[in-house]
């Protein structure tokens, strides 16, 4: 069986990590839907669909996880077709890992097994408390994954979110 679940990763940190080793614990195969994937450099959504890619394949690879699908998936900001576009673009799945009352109801909806994913201490690895971490230059690496800290430096990560928090205000 293969299962689904879906995040920004903004960045893809240990949190997100523990959740797709939990998955593969259980199933077959996981698709990595790479949400929101046409924005990018802005403070919500700093890092491009590829970035995370980048990201999340080196992370996993290095956990010796192999049975993935990174899939990058666009915001149609349609509920009532959103489903089905990610039924046409991802491998067919079975289950879909959710936490967001939305997306649970949308795949519910549509006939499709939920389940909870555990949080693994969510007031420390969540992407908004890295992104402000990196801006304000206070201690980040140890909340992401090895790869996922070496990716950021290789694209000047760390430059690009404080530049994007500059305000051209007085």
């Amino acid at each position: 069986m293969r299962a689904l679940i879906i995040g920004r990763f903004q960045p893809f940190h240990k949190g997100h990590l523990e959740v797709i080793k939990y998955i593969v614990s259980k199933y077959e195969d996981v698709i990595v839907g790479i949400g929101s994937a046409q924005y990018s450099h802005t403070l919500d959504n700093p890092f491009t669909a590829g970035e995370r890619h980048l990201m999340i394949s080196r992370s996993l690879e290095a956990e010796g996880i192999h049975n993935y699908y990174l899939v990058p998936i666009e915001d149609l900001h349609r509920n009532s077709i959103w489903v089905a576009h990610v039924e046409s673009i991802a491998p067919p799945f079975d289950v879909v890992f959710a936490n967001n009352p939305l997306i649970k109801r949308l795949f519910e909806e549509r006939g499709y097994k939920i389940e909870t994913p555990p949080f693994y201490d969510r007031k420390k690895y969540s992407g908004r408390e890295i992104r402000r971490r990196i801006i304000h230059g206070e201690p980040w690496e140890q909340f992401v994954p090895e790869m996922v800290a070496r990716t950021i430096k290789e694209i000047d990560g760390i430059s690009r979110l404080r530049e994007l928090a500059e305000s051209d205000e007085e």
